[in-house]
């Protein structure tokens, strides 16, 4: 199988559980909610999708098999060891559940890497990862119901907080929506936060700080 991917990239995790963490981030083209393209933005199903997953930059392409794929990844591995290091790498998108494979995790499992996914939680994922992130999306139906963190972007039009909390996911975060109205659904998040103690505030640090 081969794997179109938008790019690939060393950075800080910005969101969530593992937010401050240094992650190889590899984020696979197109996504099964919306096109990419701006004049079908009004059809998606994630109106406020802030990722251009379309196309592919310098270090994205066409991956022939999961081995080149692998190989491409560790290639940003920084050169540091610690035994308490592992790298780690996030399939993100788009929506990665599209393309990501047993195959590919086990390749870089033999690299001794740590692996997370950031998904919409619509489609089933392969064994073999560490960490799962599912971002609920209104309008759509949850196939992947347990995991590691549950983030749910907010607001979003038809689903509340109450929708989510009886699944089996170890973490719940709640993170306000970058737009006009961020400031309005951040105090709400925080009142929600406070008010159900189940979720934790989640908030785009890497977007405070000036990183990708």
């Amino acid at each position: 199988m081969s794997f179109a991917v938008k790019e690939i990239f060393y950075t800080l995790q910005g969101e969530g559980f593992h937010a401050g963490r240094p992650a190889i981030f590899c984020r696979f083209s197109g996504c099964n909610l919306w096109s990419g393209r701006e004049e079908d933005r009004k059809f998606a199903k994630c109106p406020f999708c802030d990722t251009d997953f379309l196309g592919a930059e310098k270090s994205g392409g066409e991956f022939k098999n999961a081995a080149t794929l692998a190989q491409a990844i560790c290639s940003f591995f920084p050169s540091y060891t610690h035994p308490g290091y592992r790298p780690y790498v996030v399939f993100t998108g788009g929506e990665p559940a599209l393309q990501l494979t047993e195959e590919l995790l086990q390749e870089l499992g033999r690299c001794g890497v740590e692996t997370g996914i950031e998904t919409n939680g619509t489609l089933p994922l392969p064994k073999g990862l560490d960490w799962i992130t599912v971002s609920p999306k209104a309008g759509t139906k949850l196939v992947v119901t347990s995991g590691s963190e549950l983030k749910l972007v907010w607001p979003q039009e038809g689903i509340s907080v109450q929708d989510f909390e009886q699944l089996d996911f170890k973490h719940f975060f709640l993170q306000p929506r970058d737009y006009a109205g961020q400031s309005q659904a951040t105090e709400d998040a925080v009142r929600i936060c406070q008010d159900r103690p189940l979720w934790k505030l989640s908030l785009q640090t890497h977007k405070f700080i000036g990183i990708a």
